[in-house]
């Protein structure tokens, strides 16, 4: 049996530069979304559950994608298809949704846009379990992180160098996007399609015969083995974890209405409802002996994921709970906390704005950087310690917003943000990886998705609550409660099993 090989510097290059222009598109996502959306007359409190869109397209897309690369092979590969598809229909989603003339379109087109990038970006996860062996997967990943902080600086930055740098107008009329985040979005969309097609024509993929190979030589490495064993779930647990599932969507609608709680809240109970629905039928066809089915392939792989998938699944819980209130709230929470104004149409509001775009690319710009030192310090120390470390950096970092009132300073806690940011883009797939198998490669990682998404859709529910009801309208305080919540994965990091370094 052969080993897979080991590849260079530039191979690993090449299958991670795509990755470049999937993180432009996210960072101008990230950083001017909920800006166009209050220039669109959304109001503050409001904006969480506009951006419901983008995790839950990752919950439906991610799985399906993963499960059907998993299966695919054609002449352009396994996964190198799905980079392409998502880069088109991702390139034409940015430049069409600065031009939204109205707040339900914006909001659509943030699904659309959402959907494009997750078809491109989940089979690039995989992509690094199947070309890389154990010990370079570490590597492979932090070079991703160094591309997606790369391409995130130069997309955070962009609407600020425009009005900085070349003059173009960062203001414009009500209920009209200003022409700098215009022209950032279609630049983005470029970039985006011609980084992706470098990869797609850049790197060749293993036939499915050798990877096949590969995997049995992976299992015969007694420090490398994977924890996936696939045996029949019976069709009762499927029942059971439905009705689990269904009993507290119903609860929390039923509260929901009967306490007048927040309207948001009865998305969380639809998609636990939904969740019951989903495993009824997959109960219906294992009844029916229908086995070879997409969606009870799906929901038996997720029933039977490894231990440290489940672990892993705590830490990611709270990291993403914390980047998500990262995402929405620092517009919000800086232009009213340090710049003293809720008016999108003003030239505070929008100097504010402009000015987190520029923090957005620090934090990014610092994950580039950090990235090449996480491999050199999971050497020394282990892949867990060094995601705590970083963590750790992060819920500092971000909880201490709240204290700085000047804007200047506001680059101190975003070095602590891109030192977390670079550990959470590459250590929690490199301990997954070695945990599973490279046929299931594909579908794990659209698994692992729900754990990044989940989050999301929970901090989508609440956090307009939190900040309306509990923090009296004080969005900085939103950052406060992102950092307790990525402390809280730095401590639940050190729990985690990681199989392919050996640990029992």
């Amino acid at each position: 049996m052969v080993k897979k090989p080991t590849l260079s510097f530039w191979q690993i290059w090449n299958m991670s530069f795509g990755f470049l222009g999937i993180q432009f598109g996210f960072a101008l996502q990230n950083a001017n979304v909920s800006r166009i959306f209050e220039t669109l007359g959304a109001q503050v409190e409001n904006i969480p559950i506009l951006w419901i869109a983008a995790p839950v397209t990752g919950l439906v897309i991610q799985p399906i994608i993963g499960h059907m690369s998993d299966k695919t092979w054609n002449r352009f590969g396994r996964r190198r298809p799905y980079f392409l598809f998502g880069a088109i229909l991702a390139s034409l989603a940015l430049i069409l949704m600065p031009n939204s003339p109205a707040l339900w379109v914006a909001a659509g087109m943030l699904w659309i846009m959402d959907a494009s990038i997750n078809v491109s970006m989940e089979p690039f996860r995989a992509f690094v379990g199947d070309m890389l062996p154990n010990e370079q997967r570490t590597r492979g990943f932090a070079m991703q992180s160094f591309f997606i902080g790369t391409g995130a600086v130069v997309g955070s930055l962009l609407p600020y160098a425009m009005t900085n740098w070349l003059n173009i107008p960062n203001t414009a009329p009500e209920g009209v996007i200003p022409p700098s985040v215009k022209w950032s979005f279609y630049i983005g969309g470029i970039v985006f399609l011609l980084a992706v097609l470098w990869t797609v024509f850049s790197t060749k993929e293993y036939p499915p015969e050798k990877m096949e190979e590969y995997e049995k030589a992976e299992k015969g490495n007694s420090s490398a083995g994977t924890e996936y064993h696939e045996i029949p779930v019976p069709k009762q647990k499927f029942s059971t974890l439905g009705i689990i599932f269904g009993v507290m969507g119903l609860l929390i609608a039923g509260a929901t209405k009967g306490f007048h709680l927040k309207d948001e809240l009865y998305i969380l109970g639809g998609l636990l409802i939904a969740f019951f629905v989903l495993m009824l039928i997959v109960y219906l066809l294992k009844a029916k002996n229908r086995e070879e089915n997409a969606l009870v392939e799906i929901f038996s792989d997720l029933i039977r994921m490894p231990s440290t998938m489940k672990q892993l699944s705590v830490v990611q819980f709270f990291s993403w709970m914390g980047l998500f209130a990262l995402w929405i709230y620092t517009t919000a929470g800086v232009t009213s906390h340090i710049y003293h104004t809720t008016d999108p149409t003003s030239l505070e509001y929008n100097t504010g704005a402009d000015w987190v775009n520029f923090l957005f690319a620090v934090y990014n710009g610092v994950a580039a950087l950090v990235a090449f030192l996480l491999p050199v310090l999971a050497k020394y120390t282990s892949r867990k310690i060094t995601h705590a470390i970083c963590l750790t950096f992060g819920a500092a970092g971000m909880a201490s917003v709240y204290l700085i009132g000047n804007p200047t300073l506001l680059i101190l806690p975003m070095i602590g943000i891109g030192i977390a940011w670079a550990s959470i883009l590459s250590m929690p797939y490199a301990i997954l990886t070695g945990s599973l198998p490279s046929h299931k490669m594909g579908i794990y990682m659209g698994i692992f998705n729900f754990f990044i998404v989940i989050p999301q859709i929970l901090a989508a529910t609440i956090l307009g609550f939190l900040v309306q009801d509990v923090f009296g309208g004080e969005s900085i305080l939103a950052l406060v409660f992102g950092g307790a919540s990525l402390l809280l994965a730095a401590i639940s990091v050190l729990f985690v099993k990681d199989v392919a370094a050996g640990e029992k």
